[in-house]
């Protein structure tokens, strides 16, 4: 089994880089070489996205790229494209396995002789993490699963400089326009336990920030023992464990939250962290109530949204709020765009996603009536990009006035980065200091959080130097 090379793509989420992580570190494991380019690998492998149309268009791309710099590679394309475009995506030239998303963890397992099979023949199902102690409508969630472990990925690095530490899986809400439950199935949870040890791996590899990662955290806890503690107790677990060693040392980064999720807990949960970022990312999709409920997200409204932002205002003075924004659902009229828009004015973001709405191929929402034309969608979209730029404009100008920001630098040169607020900040000199100093007082190391001073506002984020 050793000998192979192999190249890894990651197209999508942040779950995916995480996914693709753990292939890669089993394969290393086994003896593989990693290649730096695909054409010099015999196995070449393609995680992929099937959220959008644009999104299932990246993935035929990138089969066509492999295939052209490695004619004779093995492809293999996994995610949740593979799953629920299995017998288009084997069709494409080039590609040897298709491993659906519900399958992936096999990959773990995978040999090229014998192709998927081999791999189905080897995986195992459940969490093979340890642990070093250390709905639709109105809320009606179906949580029915016939595979409900949690995938037995894990890691002990990660390719980049701010790791994902996945706690959930899946989704049991079937919002009408998402493919997502689809393609990774029921909601699953991540051991308590479990995260903890993987948080301290990253931590003791020394990585300083987490991005604390799900695909619908809302349903954190639901599907174990006895109900599970939710999202706000795994953060509050994580907090009680790490916080004596690491507080300003380190931070973790929550990945996305539901509006349902934030209220009263959530606020005393973030009041008491010393180590969660102030920043967070609203998976909003709509101000218009109306459209929230055509698409199946009737659970939570707009308006207690914008009282809880007041309020978290008591506890984070400052913070970077981003959201995911939906426009062009299906009916939506120009009264509800109109609501859409006066919310996002009336919202503190500091920056947002926003999204054409894309039809998805056996989802509801695709055969509702009303679609509207590519054009009205683009437009739309592109209004509510102009209010989020505004919005980000002004904060960066606000964060100019801050003494000192702690950045987590990306990339192999350490050029850039991002501050506690989720703003991209870039170093004079186009390259990180070598010789600084980590918040703990150490010599810093190619994870650490690095001190700096913002000088300008330059290219849609901040110029900074080290401090």
């Amino acid at each position: 089994m050793s000998g192979h090379a192999f190249f890894a793509l990651t197209l999508g989420c942040k779950i995916n880089q995480y996914e693709t992580e753990a292939v890669r570190e089993a394969w290393l494991a086994r003896g593989w070489r990693e290649a730096a380019e695909p054409a010099d690998a015999d196995v070449l492998l393609i995680n992929s996205c099937a959220v959008t149309a644009r999104a299932v268009a990246d993935v035929r791309q990138a089969v066509a790229r492999m295939h052209r710099a490695a004619p004779q590679g093995r492809i293999v394309v996994t995610g949740c494209a593979a799953q629920v475009l299995r017998e288009d995506i084997a069709a494409l030239p080039g590609v040897a396995d298709v491993v659906g998303q519900q399958a992936k963890v096999s990959l773990l397992h995978y040999d090229p002789e014998r192709g998927a099979a081999g791999a189905h023949a080897g995986s195992g199902g459940g969490s093979s993490d340890g642990g070093d102690g250390g709905d639709g409508g109105e809320g009606g969630d179906d949580l029915s699963a016939t595979d409900t472990a949690f995938p037995a990925f894990r890691i002990d690095g990660f390719t980049r400089s701010r790791p994902v530490l996945k706690v959930q899986d899946g989704c049991s809400h079937r919002c009408t326009y998402c493919i997502v439950p689809l393609a990774r199935g029921a909601a699953r949870s991540r051991d308590p336990r479990e995260a903890l040890a993987e948080a301290r791996r990253l931590l003791d590899a020394g990585f300083r920030e987490l991005i604390v990662s799900g695909v619908n955290l809302r349903q954190y806890g639901r599907d174990l023992p006895g109900g599970g503690p939710d999202f706000w107790d795994l953060l509050a677990f994580l907090e009680r464990e790490l916080a004596p060693q690491w507080a300003g040392r380190a931070r973790l980064r929550i990945s996305s939250l539901e509006p349902g999720q934030l209220g009263e807990r959530a606020l005393d949960v973030l009041a008491e962290s010393r180590l969660v970022a102030p920043q967070l990312h609203l998976s909003l999709q709509s101000g218009s109530p109306g459209v929230l409920r055509r698409m199946g997200r009737g659970h939570y409204r707009p308006e207690p949204l914008l009282d809880f932002v007041h309020e978290l205002a008591e506890v984070w003075p400052l913070f970077g709020l981003g959201a995911d924004i939906l426009t062009g659902f299906p009916g939506e009229t120009d009264a509800e765009f109109g609501e859409t828009l006066d919310f996002v004015g009336a919202l503190p973001l500091t920056y947002a996603h926003v999204f054409p709405y894309s039809r998805r191929p056996g989802t509801p929402a695709a055969v509702m009536e009303g679609q509207l034309p590519q054009e009205a969608k683009k437009r739309r979209a592109a209004e509510l990009r102009g209010a989020v730029a505004a919005k980000k404009a002004a904060f960066l100008q606000r964060l100019l006035g801050e003494p000192r920001l702690l950045v987590a630098p990306e990339g192999a040169r350490g050029v850039k980065g991002v501050c506690e607020y989720y703003a991209e900040c870039r170093f004079t000199g186009g390259r990180r200091p070598v010789a600084q100093v980590a918040p703990g007082g150490e010599q810093a190391g190619p994870g650490d959080l690095v001190a700096v001073r913002p000088l300008a506002v330059e290219r849609d984020g901040l110029l900074v130097e080290a401090v």
